[in-house]
């Protein structure tokens, strides 16, 4: 079995398990369509019966290093009142089949909301976890605001969405925003084998008690990302903003003046 969804994610399996890779070089940034494509291919894998869980994985040095800034249907375009790469984020969540998320490199901005889909997460010793939305001068996206409190507690969350903090793996562990770290060459045979403990339970069982224990996260993230972009819109035409994807693209720090 092999499918295709767009020019960027790509659907294989290993037994009852689906392998979910995103190839978007070079660093795997998301767009409106990657993101589309992703929620197809989780869609696909749910119609699948004999498909029991889900690897989401990604090839290269990072697993998402954010939204691509360049793509004007990023962010939804100036002036939107929806964002439909969050509308795919929904889907995402949405999505019936258990998710392990295989992390190496950058989870950064996007690419963090892209890894707290899953519900567990196997991180390479070369993972490190950013919410870098104010180093931009921009406020989260994608859900972050629920999903990364909801996992992590509130204090901790607060902590990576006010500084911004690059987050290692080590810690990651310690505060259960990853369940295991591994040598990054392991982290695929990682993934998988804990993928297929999942896929040797019951199924019907496994996908009940899986809904139960997100009833209504998929709808929380929904509303969550629309009052995220409220704050986005009036953030966007900033001169902080400007002044954080300059600082981002020259790599060196932020000048903010608060306007």
């Amino acid at each position: 079995m092999q499918m295709q969804f767009g020019d960027s994610v790509s659907v294989t399996r290993d037994g009852h398990v689906a392998l979910v890779t995103f190839n978007r070089p070079p660093h795997n940034h998301i767009s409106v369509e990657s993101a589309r494509d992703l929620a197809d291919a989780f869609a696909a894998v749910d119609a699948e019966a004999d498909l029991r869980c889900l690897v989401l994985q990604s090839e290269g040095k990072n697993f998402c290093a954010g939204a691509d800034l360049v793509s004007r249907e990023a962010d939804g375009g100036l002036g939107s009142s929806i964002n439909p790469l969050y509308d795919q984020a929904v889907r995402l969540f949405a999505a019936r089949t258990p998710v392990i998320a295989a992390v190496q490199g950058a989870a950064v901005g996007a690419g963090l909301g892209l890894v707290l889909t899953a519900d567990f997460r196997v991180a390479a010793d070369t993972a490190r976890f950013s919410a870098n939305f104010v180093s931009l001068g921009f406020h989260p996206g994608f859900g972050i605001t629920f999903t990364l409190p909801r996992l992590i507690g509130p204090s901790r969350a607060s902590l990576m969405l006010l500084t911004g903090r690059r987050i290692k793996p080590e810690q990651a562990l310690a505060w259960g925003l990853v369940e295991e770290v591994v040598p990054e060459a392991a982290l695929r045979t990682a993934a998988l084998q804990l993928a297929r403990e999942i896929a040797e339970a019951g199924p019907l069982g496994v996908i009940a008690t899986r809904a139960t224990l997100r009833r209504g996260l998929a709808e929380a993230v929904r509303a969550q990302t629309a009052i995220e972009v409220v704050e986005q819109n009036w953030l966007r035409d900033t001169e902080d903003h400007k002044e954080g994807i300059r600082a981002v693209t020259e790599r060196r720090s932020g000048n903010f003046k608060g306007r």
